[in-house]
């Protein structure tokens, strides 16, 4: 990764000066980033030229329909290709410096911190994942009486409920030890993973972690809680009820259970513990229930009703925290008095843990939250990416010179909550708040909380937000803030990229489409940054496109490239050199390797093909009216052969899907045009031999990408290969396309 040298701060303005809290650092690489957009440009621009000139001089309807393909293709990518210089126009890096914070304000008037944890499912989310996330945050280095840790379970389950009660009994123990011991990884589970430093009290804490955990586990897995078990009756009874109720808990009234009160708890050293606070707030058929989105909002209103903290943290069940000194990182930008009238949330990267080698799967989404931050950061910031986000309330009610109240008094963001977490008027406003009518003819979800109208609910919140006149930071410090999971399989990998495909083209193509709104509101640049992933799912056409017209064409002997001899081909290998040799180099810069950049570019592909196609066209048939699947959680959980075959760098099919089909489709054309192409190439090539080199090569790099989808169908036998009706359907499928292709082209 660059790292830019820090901005002078000499002793003579030290003396003179208050504290440092952060500084910027535009990057080394911005001039030359401008310098190579206008050449490319300038290349683009001839590519067009030569495809109009091509169209009108086109004299049969094959070429005429083929040229405008690639024109239509091209002027796809062209614009992919403008909209992410938006990124590239100004980077920049920054450091804080949190030892400077109690030099500006005393800890006791450090702001209070309000942290939502959500989870939906304890089959896909265990339990006691989501507790050792809240237990990192618990123990961060901050002053635990201005914690607040709030969870929503929009399951409803009666298991995330038991394993809360177990927790809030073990963060006795665990918080002191941190604290005595200055451990850096808070997350018990991996913690005691890691070479940790034997002692009689390190085993004890063990053997109490490793307790809970078994019990949570034993819970999940048979739904009852053994009479061996040392649990409270307190827990006993209410798992009993909720075990009768059911788990889905639809038309049940909201839950809302105090687990740790400061006021009232404290750790085996007699200090307080933060406040831990379960909500399940109540689901009804008849009224929307906007998923995450949702939520969220039910969490503002239960901790504006609760504590009110003026900074809130959203984190997702599995994104646990590294670095017990996050906050003040984040405090660094918050505090900081030269941005507090606009910065409206101050974002981290999400990074991960368990990725294998090489990334098969392109999961670390480096672009998307490492190097795109940085550009975003020197407009007007990076966006909201659904967790390890530090917002300030305020921001939640309306822009910065726009403030929106709610419409009862005690959810105003600078409301004084003076009264304890259990108080009967506190817990009675607080389950009303999250009353699944409550929002009914209320503007949350449009004008004020996290915004409704798209399945992509980060990205719509923070993109409404800046174009509200909000800005952001992106704190990207050496040590990781947070480490979260990330899918095993495939078919979790795509699924979730279709569920973002679908939400983000629902804010491209409504009222508020970045390409128009986003640019009158926030500027041109912003406005394509943000149009880059708006549109993202739409590459699903010139990939689409250049994964099988030329290879159909190479089929059949046509030839739809410039020659190897004829000067436009310069022009071709130039636009392909270009890209792929920027993205490169931004990809290694910032610490990725050759192998990940393969692997990266390889699921570019493989998503164009898969959940961006059935992505887009499940956004164009809701569009028209017809009802489509909705919200479904990614699994965090993936049983001993699916993990060796992922540390092995081995692509997990196993399951038949859709997403494969089409998938498995273009790797059989592709590999038959290869050998069939070479064939005619090297036999009987003739006057046209140099027509298709670009063909050959093109098919040549798919074919390559696509050798996981080849070893899936012929060389593997364990339970992970591709199914025999994916490959059955894929070929027949590829028959198709190829008897009227060549009914076409000829």
């Amino acid at each position: 990764m660059e790292k830019p040298p820090l901005r002078d701060y000499t002793a003579t303005n030290a003396a003179s000066a208050p504290p440092l809290l952060n500084t910027l650092t535009p990057s080394r690489r911005t001039s030359s980033n401008r310098a190579f957009a206008a050449v490319y440009t300038c290349a683009i621009v001839a590519l067009f030229y030569r495809h109009t000139q091509t169209l009108l001089s086109s004299k049969t309807l094959v070429s005429f329909y083929v040229t405008l393909t690639l024109f239509v293709s091209d002027l796809i990518l062209a614009f992919n290709w403008a909209s992410g210089q938006a990124f590239r126009m100004r980077p920049v890096y920054r450091k804080e410096f949190p030892e400077n914070l109690e030099k500006v304000v005393k800890t006791s008037d450090l702001p209070g911190l309000d942290v939502f944890i959500c989870t939906a499912d304890p089959y896909k989310e265990p339990p006691i994942s989501v507790v050792n996330t809240a237990l990192s945050v618990m123990a961060y280095d901050y002053p635990t009486e201005k914690i607040s840790v709030y969870v929503s379970d929009d399951g409803g389950s009666a298991f995330t409920l038991f394993a809360f009660m177990e927790a809030a009994r073990f963060a006795a123990h665990w918080l002191p030890f941190c604290r005595k011991n200055d451990i850096a990884k808070r997350n018990p589970d991996e913690y005691f993973a890691t070479d940790y430093k034997m002692s009689s009290e390190t085993e004890d804490i063990k053997i109490m972690y490793e307790s809970m955990k078994m019990r949570v586990e034993h819970v999940v897995e048979t739904g009852k809680i053994s009479e061996e078990y040392n649990t409270s009756d307190e827990v006993r009874q209410v798992f009993s009820q909720w075990s009768i109720d059911g788990f889905t808990r639809q038309n049940h009234p909201t839950v809302i259970q105090v687990l740790l009160d400061q006021n009232k708890d404290k750790d085996i050293t007699g200090n307080c513990l933060p406040n831990l606070v379960y909500v399940s707030r109540q689901k009804s058929k008849t009224s929307p229930h906007h998923f995450k989105a949702g939520a969220l909002n039910v969490l503002v209103r239960v901790s504006a009703a609760m504590t009110n903290a003026p900074v809130i943290l959203t984190l997702d069940c599995d994104m646990y925290s590294n670095d017990p000194t996050t906050p003040l990182r984040a405090l660094c930008y918050i505090l900081d008095p030269e941005m507090q009238s606009n910065l409206g949330y101050v974002q981290f990267p999400q990074e991960y843990h368990g990725l294998n080698k090489s990334d098969i799967y392109a999961c670390e989404h480096k672009r998307l939250f490492k190097v795109h931050p940085v550009g975003y950061d020197g407009l007007c910031g990076p966006n909201y990416v659904g967790t390890g986000c530090f917002f300030r309330r305020r921001a939640l009610c309306g822009g910065p010179s726009t403030l929106i109240l709610p419409e009862i008094d005690g959810l105003c963001p600078d409301s004084v909550v003076n009264k304890p977490l259990t108080a009967p008027s506190v817990l009675e406003l607080a389950h009303h708040v999250a009353g699944c009518n409550y929002e009914n003819q209320t503007k949350w979800g449009s004008k004020i909380g996290f915004r409704y109208g798209s399945l992509v609910e980060d990205y719509y919140t923070g993109y409404r937000m800046k174009c509200e006149g909000w800005r952001s930071i992106f704190c990207y410090p050496e040590t990781a803030a947070f480490l979260g999971d990330v899918p095993f399989n495939l078919l979790d990998v795509l699924s979730q990229n279709k569920r973002w495909a679908i939400g983000l083209l629902e804010v491209a193509f409504s009222r508020y489409s970045t390409i128009t709104f986003g640019v009158k509101s926030m500027g041109l640049f912003m406005g394509l940054g943000y149009s880059y992933y708006a549109f993202w799912a739409i590459l699903t056409i010139p990939i689409t496109t250049y994964c099988l017209l030329p290879q159909l064409a190479l089929l059949n002997e046509l030839s739809i490239f410039p020659k190897v001899s004829d000067p436009w081909f310069l022009l071709y290998m130039f636009l392909f050199l270009g890209a792929y040799g920027q993205d490169l180099l931004e990809f290694v810069v910032d610490g990725g390797t050759i192998q990940r950049w393969w692997s990266d570019q390889r699921m570019w592909i493989m998503r164009g093909l898969s959940c961006h196609a059935f992505g887009l066209t499940e956004f164009v048939v809701k569009s028209i009216g017809i009802p489509a699947e909705g919200f479904n959680v990614t699994s965090k959980i993936i049983n001993d052969e699916e993990s060796k075959r992922y540390e092995q760098g081995v692509f997990e099919f196993g399951v038949p899907s859709p997403l494969f089909v089409t998938l498995t489709m273009a790797a059989i054309i592709n590999l038959l045009s290869l050998i069939i192409g070479l064939v005619h190439f090297i036999v009987d090539g003739g006057s046209n031999k140099e027509g298709l080199v670009m063909q050959l090569v093109l098919t040549g790099l798919i074919v390559m990408n696509c050798l996981p989808v080849y070893q899936a169908i012929a060389l593997r036998s364990d339970k992970g290969k591709m199914p025999t009706k994916t490959t059955v359907t894929a070929t027949l499928l590829a028959s198709a396309v190829y008897v009227v292709a060549s009914l076409f082209l000829k």
